[in-house]
Formats: C-alpha cells, sequence, structure tokens
C-alpha cells in the first residue's frame, strides 16, 4: 500500500516537473511589447490580431511574385524581397517566413542579424562567400556556396552573403519567424536616429572624430 502511495506522488512530481519544463514565453515578434493594464489604449499583440476562420480564403495563404528580380542598382548591388506576416497574412503564428535575395555582380548583403530567428538559404544561380560570426570570442564561420548550396545561420549572429563572381546571384531563404526583424550593423550604428553620440563612437571603434561624422552622413 505504501508503495503504490510513494509511487503515485513520485509520478505526479514527475508529472509536474515535466510540465514545468515543458513551458516557456513566446518569442518576441517585434523588438518590444509594453505591458499595458487598460486594454483600451492596447495598440498591438504579439503577432497580429486573427481573422474570423469563417471569413478565411485561400488568398489570405497565397503570394504571388517571387520569380521577379528585385532592382538591385544601388549602392551595395543587392536587394531582397521579404515574404512575412506583412506579405502574407496567412503566415500568422505559423512561425516561418521567405525571402528572395538578388545580387549584382560583387553585391552585398551588408553584415547583419536577424533578431528573431535563424534562416536557412539554398543558392538557385552564381556564386556567394557567405558567413557568420559567434558571440565571444567571436568566431568566424565562412564557406564559398554554389548553385544548390545550402548554409545555415543561427539566430541573432551577426551574418553575410557577398556575390564573388561577375554575375547575378539569386537565393532563397527560409526563416523560423513570421517576423524575423532584421538589424544591419552599419545602418544601425552610424544611421540611428537620433544619432549615436560621436563620443560613443570614436572610443568604440577608436576612429578620428572626422570619420565618425564622415560615416554618419553615409547613413
Amino acid at each position: 500500500m505504501i508503495k503504490g502511495v510513494i509511487y503515485l506522488i513520485t509520478m505526479a512530481l514527475l508529472a509536474l516537473a515535466s510540465s514545468l519544463v515543458s513551458a516557456y514565453d513566446p518569442s518576441p515578434l517585434q523588438d518590444f511589447c509594453v505591458a499595458i493594464n487598460n486594454t483600451n489604449f492596447a495598440v498591438f499583440v504579439n503577432g497580429k490580431f486573427c481573422k474570423d476562420p469563417a471569413a478565411v480564403t485561400a488568398d489570405d495563404f497565397f503570394f504571388s511574385g517571387l520569380n521577379t528580380p528585385a532592382n538591385i542598382g544601388n549602392k551595395v548591388g543587392f536587394n531582397v524581397t521579404l515574404v512575412n506576416v506583412d506579405m502574407l497574412l496567412g503566415l500568422n503564428t505559423l512561425g516561418i517566413s521567405l525571402a528572395r535575395l538578388d545580387f549584382a555582380p560583387y553585391g552585398l548583403d551588408l553584415p547583419h542579424t536577424h533578431p528573431c530567428a535563424s534562416k536557412i538559404l539554398v543558392v538557385e544561380e552564381g556564386t556567394l562567400l557567405v558567413g557568420f560570426v559567434t558571440s565571444n570570442p567571436n568566431k568566424l564561420f565562412t564557406k564559398v556556396l554554389n548553385k544548390g548550396d545550402v548554409f545555415a545561420f543561427p539566430i541573432g549572429l551577426i551574418h553575410f552573403q557577398f556575390n564573388i563572381g561577375q554575375t547575378n546571384v539569386v537565393a532563397f531563404a527560409g526563416l523560423n519567424s513570421q517576423n524575423p526583424g532584421v538589424i544591419t550593423i552599419a545602418n544601425t550604428v552610424f544611421g540611428s536616429n537620433p544619432p549615436i553620440n560621436p563620443n560613443v563612437l570614436i572610443k568604440a571603434f577608436q576612429f578620428d572624430k572626422n570619420v565618425v561624422d564622415y560615416l554618419q552622413k553615409q547613413f
């Protein structure tokens, strides 16, 4: 009898522990979501409000246009067509998004991070030099990709893609968030609004003030 009671208590504790281990907070789908007690003034949820299922149609899960190259006639020779929840409303709560990446010869997807998603990339045409840098001690993992090659980028790590060929490159990327977000390092550091105090950047990068002033004007 006692052994039976002990067994039941043990199983109950294991079940409770299991439920606690499997519980977790939802990942943020935007930079921040400040709590508010008065819901009359609430304007965002962690994601988007849901459409009445009775009003949902196939078009809510459809996007057309990834066959069309993006404009790459810019300074960096790169552009991206992102299909996230803002472009395809049916992605809400599904935790996925997709992107087409277009590169001119020697075009660069500037070093950046996705704060809410890991990324997997496949090269459709051309050759890319890709890589990511870990958190301290900042180890670089890099690879040259050709047509059909695949590379994965862990969530939140700084990474890049660079067309090292003389022809255009097309690649596609899948991300495990409906809104992966993007932080482009140079734009963020030198192009924030309002600008970061130049003395901070001078100290951080060991630049001359004239260099910092020049860089802030570029972004």
